[in-house]
């Protein structure tokens, strides 16, 4: 056995237990021959790791931010460092599984409204990143072949977030300056209103679209990989097809159609 290098191996173990949260910085302290000038360096580093996070996350998440307020926004995100901490380079990659972090907290119970607010903000930022769309492609087998064999694509960035609360008109409450941008935010959870959010980029700018039940059907069909003739089908007698396909295309939202298989 080679003991330095076993005993540098379960050293390093230790600091990076101390640095996800799981062990006590103390306990690694005893390891290094300057244990004073650890702890003081450890604490610089959990300062500045809690700050990163907080920034990170509001980059991401600025309407929940704004719900929240400040201060409790930085005290989740760093709560929420510890917990998940960054397993990616990319920083800001990180932050995927705050809604469920948001939805099994028991002091946030009292607004559920929260969790699908951040869906829908993790979703607008994954957009945001999603590679840029081609040309549509296939467009022509929608007039040769048999729906069931054929599958619409989405451009990438696609998503759509179906919640019982009014997350769109929240999320667009918090893009508007106007005064009585909060009105509608009133009236709509006075009556009870849930929305399906379509999230999609278009060009360079990302969209949030409240979308009617029928369309909202036959969109979650789609981003479910299933066959054209099995969303229609989603849709029901509501949704009409062609005027979608016509404002869809307009709108560069159709990546193409391939077989259903594929």
């Amino acid at each position: 056995m080679n003991a330095p290098a076993d005993r540098e191996a379960l050293r390093q173990q230790m600091l990076l237990r101390a640095l996800l949260g799981d062990a006590r910085p103390a306990v690694v302290a005893g390891w290094l021959r300057d244990g004073p000038r650890f702890e003081r360096g450890f604490a610089a580093y959990q300062a500045n790791a809690g700050a990163g996070a907080e920034r990170a996350l509001a980059a991401a998440y600025p309407t929940l931010q704004q719900l929240l307020g400040e201060t409790s926004f930085a005290a989740l995100a760093r709560v929420f460092w510890r917990r998940h901490p960054a397993t990616d380079g990319d920083i800001a990659r990180w932050g995927s599984a705050l809604a469920a972090f948001i939805a099994d907290d028991e002091a946030l119970a009292d607004e559920p409204y929260l969790a699908d607010v951040a869906r829908l903000e993790w979703a607008v930022h994954e957009a945001e990143r999603a590679a840029d769309a081609d040309a549509p492609q296939g467009l022509e087998r929608l007039a040769e072949a048999d729906p069931a064999g054929l599958r619409l694509v989405l451009v990438p960035g696609s998503a759509l977030i179906e919640s019982p609360h009014p997350v769109v008109t929240i999320w667009q409450a918090h893009r508007s300056e106007a005064e009585d941008r909060f009105v509608a935010v009133r009236a709509a959870f006075a009556a009870g209103q849930g929305e399906a959010a379509f999230v999609a980029r278009q060009g360079w700018r990302t969209t949030v679209q409240a979308l009617p039940a029928a369309e909202a059907r036959f969109t979650a069909a789609v981003l479910a990989r299933r066959p054209l003739a099995q969303a229609l089908a989603a849709g029901g007698p509501d949704f009409d097809f062609e005027p979608w396909l016509i404002a869809a295309l307009r709108r560069g939202l159709v990546a193409g159609v391939v077989d259903a298989g594929l």
